[in-house]
């Protein structure tokens, strides 16, 4: 399995959500950006009992899945629109196995969850429900644990780590 990551994406600004500030407004940033283990630098984590700490350090969901939803929607979905950190094209995300490992540039992560959507998405969306309409579709995206920290950026390639 090769992908690539066809952009990192950071929070924009703090927005007022349904129930609580959420930084669910990500957006694409140029060149290198630096993985921790509790995810990119100039990114940030509200609610960290539901999205984050080391098991939920970054956020990846497919191009593909995305186009998916555009024409479901009417609507363009770029890079960020669902609050994730790491947009990838060429990859079965959906059909991740929990466990699975991969190498995105220098940097290795491991698949821990698929995302559960809260009402913040329907916010961001502008559709009442639409989180929960997300879940049942199944084109949710996935959690991924930070194993070896580094660098990305937009262009990497992605390749499954058969180390594991």
């Amino acid at each position: 399995m090769t992908g690539v990551l066809v952009a990192v994406n950071v929070v924009h600004k703090l927005i007022r959500g349904p129930t609580r500030w959420t930084a669910i407004d990500k957006r694409p940033v140029d060149g290198p950006v630096s993985v921790g283990v509790l995810g990119l630098d100039g990114d940030r984590q509200c609610d960290t009992r539901y999205h984050g700490g080391p098991d939920k350090a970054l956020y990846a969901y497919a191009a593909e899945d995305a186009e998916w939803w555009a024409a479901e929607l009417g609507r363009e979905i770029p890079p960020g629109l669902f609050g994730e950190n790491l947009t990838t094209r060429g990859l079965d995300i959906t059909g991740a196995g929990i466990g699975e490992r991969w190498r995105i540039g220098e940097v290795l992560v491991e698949v821990r969850s698929p995302r559960t959507p809260c009402g913040n998405l329907s916010g961001r969306m502008g559709i009442k429900r639409f989180h929960q309409r997300f879940a049942r579709v199944g084109r949710v995206g996935v959690y991924l644990k930070v194993l070896q920290t580094g660098v990305v950026q937009a262009g990497d390639p992605i390749r499954l780590d058969a180390s594991a």
